[in-house]
C-alpha cells in the first residue's frame, strides 16, 4: 500500500495562490494640489469611491511638492516624483520624466505642484471618462470617471476664491467638486494632506496635516470635522 505523508496531502489538496495577484481598481477620483505663497505650505485633498484613497493617491513634501497620482495609479511617481522636483526640476519637468520612463502612462493620471508654485497634469488617453484637469495659479485640480469637466472648473473656482489656509482652500475645492457630482459611482473615502517645514508633531516632521477618512458614507463633510479638530488642538 501507498502510504502518503500528511503533509504532503495537505499540500496537493490546497491550491498553489502564490503567483496569484489580486485585481486592481482604477482610483477613480477627484483630488486638487496646491500652494500657498504666504507660508509655503503645499497639499492635497482627493475624494474617491475607492476605499483608503488617501493611502495610494497623495504626496508631499515641504520645500518640494505635492503630488497626487490617480486613475490606474502608478504609486512610484510619488516619491519619483519628489526625487525629481528636489533635484531642481520643475512641475512640468519632473512629470515629463515621469510620463517618459512608464510604458502604462495611457491609464495614468496625475497632478504635481512645485515649491515655486509651478504646476503640471497629465491625463492619459485611456484614463475613464470623463477624465481630466484645470489648473490655475498655484493648483492643478484633475479627476476621472466624474459626472463631467464642471467638476474640475468648480473646484479651480472655489480653491481661487476661498480665503484662509491652504486647507480651507482645499477643502472648498474637494465640497465644490461633489456638488458638481464628483465621482458617478459616488463616495466612499478622502483625505487632507498639507506639510510645511517642521510643521509635524514636535517638529521633527513636515506632516502639518495629515487626516484621512478610510470608508464612510459622507468622507468630505467627515474629513471637514476632523479638519476642525486639528484647529483646535494645532497652533496656526
Amino acid at each position: 500500500m501507498l502510504l502518503i505523508p500528511l503533509s504532503l496531502l495537505f499540500h496537493l489538496s490546497e491550491p498553489d495562490i502564490s503567483n496569484e495577484k489580486p485585481v486592481l481598481s482604477p482610483v477613480a477620483t477627484f483630488s486638487i494640489v496646491g500652494y500657498d505663497a504666504e507660508t509655503g505650505n503645499l497639499g492635497i485633498a482627493v475624494q474617491s469611491k475607492f476605499f483608503a484613497v488617501g493611502s495610494v493617491v497623495p504626496w508631499a513634501e515641504a520645500g518640494v511638492g505635492a503630488i497626487a497620482t490617480q486613475s490606474w495609479a502608478n504609486t512610484t511617481y510619488g516619491p519619483n516624483g519628489l526625487k525629481l522636483l528636489k533635484s531642481g526640476l520643475s512641475a512640468k519637468q519632473s512629470l515629463e520624466r515621469l510620463i517618459a520612463d512608464d510604458p502604462g502612462r495611457a491609464t495614468r493620471q496625475v497632478g504635481i505642484v512645485d515649491a515655486k508654485g509651478n504646476v503640471a497634469n497629465y491625463t492619459g488617453d485611456e484614463c475613464n471618462e470623463w477624465a481630466g484637469a484645470v489648473s490655475g495659479k498655484h493648483y492643478t485640480a484633475q479627476g476621472n470617471i466624474l459626472a463631467g469637466e464642471d467638476v474640475v472648473k468648480a473646484m479651480g473656482k472655489a480653491f481661487e476664491e476661498t480665503e484662509g489656509e491652504l486647507a480651507d482652500k482645499l477643502m472648498a475645492a474637494l465640497f465644490a467638486g461633489q456638488e458638481q457630482g464628483g465621482d458617478t459611482r459616488g463616495e466612499q473615502s478622502a483625505a487632507l494632506l498639507v506639510v510645511r517645514e517642521q510643521g509635524g508633531y514636535g517638529g521633527f516632521n513636515d506632516r502639518y496635516i495629515d487626516l484621512r477618512v478610510d470608508d464612510a458614507e459622507k468622507p468630505i463633510e467627515e474629513l471637514q470635522r476632523l479638519l476642525e479638530i486639528h484647529k483646535q488642538w494645532v497652533s496656526r
